[in-house]
């Protein structure tokens, strides 16, 4: 597996790419901002780390310009680990978002993760198609569609959406959600995984309108309603 490191720290950047390659990881550094868009949208890593503190060009402003056109799987690794910063970072689109200093034992789990998130199950058969309504996910071919057209998600917001067809009618608990999409039990005021539904959300109603609709159900979770063509 490839990973591209966005981190201006050298120090902190040789350690890691040493314990990942202990991990079975190949692992390149872009120091700064402008060098680590350049990498990211090159097609050949299987998985970002992202500092949000860069020179040149910030973390935020980086990961916007890759979801521009990449869903590249991007976990945010930074010192700034308030409420804020997390729902920032996971707001455009990032799929994890580590506090700085991490244990990397956890990072690469995490990483993980993320990475059997966005390759989905090998075994996978490619006519596996979940169908509701109008709406069809492929977790074989990670494809997912309104109407035959295709939808736009990041690895979570795709895995949040199967996880939701899966459960058909019943409500899909937080906690649930967490551990199946974001890979982590959910935490004490953790927002994740309502930032995730929201952006699924409004992708959806982009595509579909009243159509399909992700419903809160308070004090519990989500659930799919509509789901006419």
């Amino acid at each position: 597996m490839q990973i591209l490191l966005i981190d201006d720290d050298a120090e902190l950047a040789a350690m890691l790419t040493e314990y990942l390659g202990g991990e079975g990881f190949t692992t390149t550094i872009a120091l700064n901002g402008e060098a680590g868009v350049e990498a990211a949208l090159s097609g050949r890593y299987d998985a970002v780390l992202l500092d949000v503190m860069l020179p040149r060009l910030g973390g935020i402003d980086v990961l916007r310009r890759v979801r521009e056109s990449s869903r590249v799987p991007v976990i945010m690794l930074t010192a700034k680990g308030a409420d804020i910063d997390r729902a920032t970072g996971l707001e455009m689109g990032a799929d994890d978002y580590v506090p700085k200093p991490c244990y990397p034992r956890e990072l690469v789990a995490r990483l993980r993760a993320v990475l059997r998130r966005s390759g989905g199950d090998p075994g996978a058969r490619a006519d596996d198609s979940l169908v509701f309504g109008g709406l069809s996910l492929s977790p074989g071919r990670r494809q997912v569609a309104w109407g035959g057209h295709p939808l736009d998600l990041t690895v979570t917001e795709f895995r949040l959406l199967e996880m939701l067809l899966l459960a058909g009618a019943r409500v899909s608990t937080k906690d649930e959600l967490s551990e199946g999409a974001l890979g982590r039990r959910r935490q004490a005021y953790d927002r994740s995984v309502d930032v995730h539904m929201s952006n699924l959300r409004h992708k959806l109603t982009d595509a579909a309108g009243e159509a399909l609709t992700v419903e809160t159900v308070r004090g519990v979770g989500y659930r799919l309603g509509g789901g006419g063509a």
